[in-house]
């Protein structure tokens, strides 16, 4: 992941990306195309594409803004013209001006178009540009709320358990319903140490549940392989930024030497990143001729981009997907599963076939539109429908368990649906509560205090503050380790290597 735009192409002389060589000719390496909101630089971090050069060519330009017929827009100027006249107060013209863009935004009802005002863009800059902190996570706005798209493997935000789709109520106390993504961002982001409290909705669960994260440097690796037994490598791609292609060229070389005979990509939970990186690896799997993806932008016909790279991955490959797969991820995802035949497996995709491209505005603010679309090898838009995969492996159901409320105390006598939650987890990780009924007997009791001597925490059976916290730990390492996706990879690619 960067910790800053890069507007510069890589300056290394001794590799040309393949993508880089046949991008640079095309309508939208002229523009800044952006990939989502992360909350990694205590801000947002763009994702981008351009052409190496210092500035951003207009999408739209002005001789052509200027013949457009403004009488639309008479009716606007009548209503500002009332107010500034009748209103019994003075108004604040800046206030009024950006809330009238804010209101044409919105009225898209596209969540990744937005805009930020100069004060926002000022403080996004000056944040991203100072420091590489934060909590680590992917949000979108969707129909008021703030939806998490993916946390970022090994950051504050996966270690706290936050999981794609949750949903954040609020910040430090404070309702960010009805914000932006850019104004939640300002509230979340935050010094690395310091300490923010999530407000997080999953699922059907009624009432939020606080999560105390506290922000931290963000990973800036972006590629973590391993070797399997049975000579089947597995590498994980968290984002694709712009080293992240070197990255899994020095993993697959790792690999390599290690005897690899298969190997399993893995994208889950990776919310996307630079187009290009995602041209650049795909090409990998691709032979040479086949289509990698569609770009379509407005009132053109769609441009399709052909592999052509000098390297490929030879031997059987399957990829592991999941809900937290967005964007980029998913452009590797359609290559693979159209062109390149390799199986995908695990749930389907998140669904983002769209492409954004940020203006800077005169007075220092910043407009962000969604400019075009892109689509598949074979010409599919998976916007809001997301990649099925080709083996549906679902995660285990004690992943997707609610949040336990570490302030609440749960002892025998109590019963509550948290306390079912409770047993649920405890049975995950081999406590036997007894049967899961929400009722804290003495079975329950017995389970926690056996919990409580494993963490070598004071035996009382209270389930409260630290035995809640170590019991959702111990959740999370089994979800870890039993990962049945990566395990059915594994499987079908065993089949492909015997063969």
């Amino acid at each position: 992941m960067e910790e800053n735009t890069d507007h510069g192409q890589n300056n290394e002389p001794h590799r040309q990306p393949p993508a880089k060589r046949y991008i640079k000719l095309k309508l939208f390496s002229f523009v800044m195309v952006v990939f989502g909101l992360v909350l990694a630089t205590a801000a947002i971090t763009f994702f981008v594409l351009t052409t190496g050069e210092d500035k951003v060519v207009e999408v739209v330009s002005p001789q052509k803004q200027a013949s457009k017929d403004r009488k639309a827009f008479e009716k606007l100027y009548d209503a500002y013209d009332q107010m500034e006249a009748d209103y019994y107060e003075d108004i604040d013209e800046t206030a009024v001006i950006d809330g009238a863009i804010n209101g044409m935004i919105e009225a898209l009802g596209d969540p990744y178009s937005d805009y930020l005002n100069q004060q926002e863009a000022q403080q996004l800059s000056e944040s991203i540009s100072s420091s590489f902190e934060g909590i680590g996570a992917e949000i979108q706005e969707q129909n008021g709320y703030i939806n998490v798209v993916s946390p970022i493997k090994n950051s504050p935000a996966e270690r706290a358990g936050i999981l794609p789709n949750d949903t954040i109520i609020a910040v430090d106390g404070k309702s960010i319903q009805g914000m932006s993504s850019s104004e939640a961002v300002l509230l979340i982001r935050g010094e690395k140490g310091t300490t923010v409290t999530l407000s997080i909705r999953r699922g059907e669960a009624v009432d939020p549940v606080d999560v105390k994260i506290k922000r931290d440097v963000i990973p800036i690796e972006t590629v973590y392989a391993e070797m399997l037994d049975d000579g089947i490598a597995h590498i994980h791609i968290t984002s694709f930024s712009e080293g992240t292609y070197d990255e899994l060229l020095a993993a697959l070389d790792e690999m390599e030497v290690a005897g690899m005979k298969g190997l399993v990509v893995d994208v889950r939970q990776n919310p996307g990143g630079r187009l290009d990186t995602a041209i650049d690896i795909s090409d990998l799997f691709v032979e040479n001729g086949k289509n990698l993806f569609q770009f379509a932008g407005k009132g053109i016909a769609p441009e399709i981009y052909k592999a052509s790279g000098n390297r490929k991955v030879k031997i059987p490959v399957a990829l592991v997907i999941d809900d937290g797969s967005a964007s980029a991820s998913e452009i590797l995802a359609a290559a693979m599963k159209e062109s390149a035949k390799i199986p995908l497996i695990g749930v389907k995709t998140f669904g983002k076939g769209t492409v954004q491209t940020p203006k800077d505005l005169a007075d220092g603010s910043n407009l962000k539109l969604t400019t075009a679309k892109w689509l598949t090898p074979d010409g599919n838009w998976i916007h809001k429908k997301g990649i099925e995969p080709d083996i549906k492996v679902p995660y285990p159901s004690y992943a997707m368990l609610p949040f336990l409320d570490s302030a609440m105390e749960m002892k025998e006598g109590m019963l509550s649906p948290s306390i079912k939650a409770a047993e649920e987890m405890l049975e995950a990780v081999g406590y036997e509560p007894g049967e899961i009924d929400g009722l804290f007997d003495a079975r329950t009791e017995l389970a926690v205090k056996n919990l409580q001597k494993d963490l070598s925490l004071d035996i009382n059976g209270i389930l409260k503050g630290d035995t809640t916290y170590g019991l959702m730990e111990k959740l999370r390492t089994k979800i870890q380790e039993d990962d049945p996706q990566l395990m059915k990879a594994k499987e079908v690619l065993l089949e492909k290597v015997e063969k």
